[in-house]
């Protein structure tokens, strides 16, 4: 058992689920977590142009095969959008999880918003965890069902559960293989024709 904050307990179920590729632009309350993840042994983490840039990274990355966790604050969510949504339809091929870590009552931004909406609009699924605990948890079951059901997944915290400490049951990391990627514009290049059909 161990004390860890949302922030870091989301680092270490990525971690756990085999997830290697880590990418994010850095904002309270979300940039503890790609710190703690690229401190874990066996993985690439990189601080991006924007939010925008750490999906597109993290797209390709599991479109590679990779694990990869995408992280932001919620007013990222804006910037990073437009692949988002097109990711969507892409679906993926390595498990994807984006972080939207939102902030009631506005400690650190400058405004606020429900990242609930985005996931309904561009229709991901989202998991929304009340501790640390299930921070851990239902980050490291998002890249099953991720993978099980071809689509990103979104975990949603906030503010509190992002910083506050509680108890958390660690596990091992799994022996992930990536997965080998196919050729296949019909799933991958998202042109009208496509991208139709994956809607």
């Amino acid at each position: 058992m161990e004390l860890m904050s949302g922030n870091e307990a989301i680092a270490r179920g990525a971690w756990e689920a085999g997830a290697s590729i880590g990418v994010a632009y850095p904002g309270t309350p979300s940039t503890e977590t790609m710190e703690s993840f690229a401190s874990y042994e066996g993985v690439y983490a990189e601080w991006c142009t924007n939010e925008k840039v750490a999906v597109e990274v993290g797209v390709g990355a599991c479109a590679a095969g990779a694990r990869v966790l995408s992280t932001m604050k919620h007013v990222g969510v804006n910037v990073a959008a437009d692949p988002l949504f097109t990711a969507a339809y892409t679906g993926v091929n390595g498990g994807m999880v984006v972080l939207a870590a939102d902030d009631p009552g506005m400690y650190s931004s400058q405004n606020e918003q429900d990242s609930h909406y985005y996931a309904q609009a561009a229709h991901i699924p989202m998991l929304d965890p009340s501790d640390s605990a299930e921070a851990l948890a239902f980050t490291r079951e998002a890249y099953e069902l991720s993978e099980r059901f071809d689509v990103p997944f979104m975990i949603r915290s906030t503010v509190r559960v992002s910083h506050t400490k509680t108890p958390v049951e660690v596990g091992e990391r799994i022996a992930y293989e990536r997965k080998s990627y196919t050729s296949d514009p019909s799933k991958w290049v998202m042109m009208p024709a496509f991208a139709k059909t994956r809607r």
